[in-house]
């Protein structure tokens, strides 16, 4: 299309609820007004909150209507049994890619390519930032644009994209939720290979150093002891695992509280130093993603990732931690240490040793570098 249609506040919340609801739960769209209100107003995933009532919804879905960007569908008797159906995607043309972008934009106002591929994972997956990158380009070379890159303000690592359907309060588009428009994502800018080759090489070069500064770091944290201890006595009757274990002060405290604990890190250097200072636990080599049930039980008892996941970007968790959950046996527990914060921090050296490592999605309140290597 030569024009694009001009959508206020209400529209863009309207048509970015339709779209989004016709895809995470096509069971029950198109939507009754009731289930409209609720999904224009829902806390999660707007941006700004709303507080619509039926009223200003009714005459919103007319003028859309009016201008063929809404079908109205008669289910029967009562203004409830009216369900809305968008029409916007058809009157755009958009690709499936374009449509989760265009959906998550006006939800959620501008936003950093990292943020958007997080945000669109339940309507489109993009396979890494760089083709939330193309589409957002192919998007903004249409003949009518859609999209349209912003300048980069002070304080943002990167320039957030917004959509050119309407009027955007681009100076708070993306802020009311999670930290400002923070893109979270940057970890995965060269892709996750690149980003897990800088985690390995950085954590086999510091992780002398890493061993002496952290080997001990249990003795000055009672709270810490005392919940290995429990997570010990619950999966007691069978073997737990600890991912990223690092030098092993962990996994040995699991051992010393009683259970039959096994060690994994991706560095080698690491588990040659948790198999030197603590030879009483069983240490090995392995990727967290990639954990396999233990080969004399139906199912880890227990694993523990004690501030594992700290260089994954938030796109990563969800899949990372069912994979995990799917090696645990029945009932099997689950111990997770996160840092918390919402920016990303990144150690060109640590104890002035020259690092090429990713940065860190996570934060802790201290300067210092996170207390526990990725697995």
């Amino acid at each position: 299309m030569t024009e694009l249609p001009t959508l206020d506040a209400l529209d863009q919340r309207i048509l970015g609820s339709l779209l989004e609801k016709q895809v995470t739960v096509p069971a029950s769209y198109p939507l009754t007004l009731n289930a409209l209100r609720g999904a224009c107003n829902q806390s999660s995933s707007r941006d700004p909150v709303s507080d619509y009532d039926d009223a200003t919804l009714e005459q919103g879905v007319r003028d859309l209507k009016s201008r063929d960007l809404v079908r109205v569908i008669w289910a029967g008797k009562g203004s409830r049994t009216l369900k809305h159906h968008e029409l916007l995607s058809d009157t755009l043309g958009l690709d499936p890619d374009e449509y989760a972008l265009l959906t998550v934009l006006l939800l959620r106002g501008p936003q950093a390519p990292g943020e958007l591929k997080t945000r669109t994972e339940r309507l489109h997956t993009f396979a890494d930032r760089g083709a939330v990158e193309e589409c957002l380009l192919r998007m903004s070379r249409r003949p009518a644009p859609l999209v349209a890159q912003l300048e980069r303000q002070a304080g943002q690592r990167e320039a957030r994209w917004t959509h050119l359907l309407g009027p955007v309060d681009v100076a708070t588009g993306g802020s009311h939720t999670d930290g400002g428009g923070i893109d979270l994502e940057v970890v995965l800018r060269d892709g996750g290979e690149a980003r897990d080759s800088r985690v390995l090489a950085a954590y086999d070069a510091v992780a002398d150093t890493y061993a002496h500064e952290f080997g001990d770091e249990l003795e000055h944290k009672p709270f810490d002891r005392w919940l290995l201890a429990r997570i010990a006595e619950a999966g007691h009757d069978g073997p737990i695992l600890e991912v990223g274990c690092g030098p092993g002060h962990v996994a040995a405290e699991l051992a010393r509280s009683g259970a039959q604990v096994t060690g994994r890190d991706i560095s080698a250097r690491m588990i040659d130093l948790a198999t030197a200072a603590h030879p009483e636990v069983s240490f090995e080599v392995g990727d967290l993603r990639r954990v396999m049930r233990p080969p004399t039980a139906q199912g880890w008892a227990a694993i523990v990732a004690w501030y594992a996941l700290c260089h994954l970007a938030p796109s990563e968790l969800p899949e990372t931690i069912a994979g995990l959950a799917r090696a645990l046996r029945p009932g099997g527990v689950f111990a997770l240490a996160t840092h918390v914060g919402a920016e990303v921090r990144h150690a060109d050296d640590w104890w002035a040793i020259p690092s090429t490592s990713t940065p860190c999605s996570t934060t802790r309140p201290e300067s210092s570098p996170p207390s526990r290597p990725p697995g």
